[in-house]
């Protein structure tokens, strides 16, 4: 608990659902960190945040308005900071395949602006989430991540005298904004609820286990890697299920830029793959100095060449009563009352 103590901390996308959640992990169990900015460019998810976290009774908290896309804002916001957590982009799959360059201006080339930044200002760690749909992606959401995922782990080529950039990768998180259960408990009202199809599976991550994984790539990580969750799956009709019991299923087929299932280790990527417990790490080509930095702290094992790891074979599944039960103590009370 002591890695954090008088460090500076800046979350961009700070009012998202993973920000708010860090936010809340931070204040609570890291009493002695100097400073927390918490970056975004929406003044109305800043003022809600700040009755949430007001900055009287949490006098770490700064709150500054930007834009990932504006490289002298990125600098000034900056000032001070030891870590960034890089939390922010446009997400929406059908808005990506309709307004691509805007997802281009945010995802890719404001990811490079905070590289810039981050060198610019001599950061000592930058961790980047990214997502599953950045593997072997086939919509435009998902190749914007994977060209952010490329420029984070290729910043250390030209940045390691400064600090190091890694990226953390991981499935859909359960009951943040956007999220297909909060539509499935809204359309539960009508007793209708709407999927794509019957097979199609999703991994899943909690609010929880994605603030813990990031802290951990902030105490452990080297540069370069690419952290991926061992978690489990489940079926899209196994949810639907879980919170609509008594509905009707309306199947109306795979969205265009949809996948039936989704991938966070790609057969390419596996040769490049390590295990190393909680965790896997997608390494970069130049690996050997990263393998033995693991190696003295962690029984590293090689993933499995040619291998997968996607939402359909994986080994944990969810039935629909540990989905029912997750859903109770993960999601918005207020939005589900249970």
């Amino acid at each position: 608990m002591t890695f954090l103590s008088n460090k500076s901390i800046f979350i961009s996308g700070g009012t998202g659902s993973f920000g708010q959640a860090l936010i809340a992990e931070l204040i609570k169990n890291f009493p002695k960190i100097k400073r927390l900015v918490v970056f975004s460019r929406d003044e109305l998810k800043q003022e809600l945040m700040r009755k949430k976290f007001p900055e009287t009774k949490y006098k770490q908290i700064r709150y500054f308005l930007g834009d990932i896309r504006d490289y002298q804002r990125l600098l000034r916001a900056l000032d001070g900071i030891d870590l960034i957590v890089h939390a922010a982009a446009l997400k929406q799959v059908p808005a990506a395949e309709y307004n691509p360059i805007e997802f281009i201006k945010t995802n890719v080339i404001g990811a490079q602006n905070i590289i810039e930044a981050a060198i610019e200002k001599k950061i000592k760690k930058t961790i980047s989430l990214s997502s599953d749909k950045a593997c072997s992606p086939i919509n435009l959401y998902g190749a914007t991540k994977l060209c952010s995922d490329k420029l984070f782990v290729a910043a250390n080529n030209y940045a390691n005298r400064y600090g190091n950039f890694s990226v953390v990768r991981y499935g859909n998180v359960m009951g943040s904004r956007g999220s297909v259960i909060l539509k499935f408990i809204e359309d539960a009202k009508t007793r209708t609820l709407t999927l794509t199809d019957s097979e199609m599976t999703r991994f899943n991550i909690s609010l929880t286990d994605s603030v813990k994984m990031v802290l951990f790539a902030l105490k452990i990580s080297y540069g370069g890697e690419i952290f991926v969750p061992k978690i489990a799956s489940y079926k899209l009709l196994d949810l639907a299920k879980a919170i609509g019991p008594n509905c009707n299923f309306k199947f109306i087929g795979v969205r265009p830029g949809e996948k039936l299932h989704e991938e966070m280790i790609s057969v390419s990527d596996s040769y490049n793959t390590f295990d190393i417990g909680k965790y896997y790490l997608i390494l970069p080509s130049q690996k050997s100095k990263i393998i033995n930095y693991y190696k003295k702290n962690y029984k590293i094992k090689k993933f499995e060449n040619n291998l997968s790891y996607n939402s359909k074979n994986n080994n944990i599944f969810l039935s629909v009563r540990e989905l029912r039960d997750l859903i109770k103590h993960n999601v918005d009370k207020n939005f589900y009352p249970v």
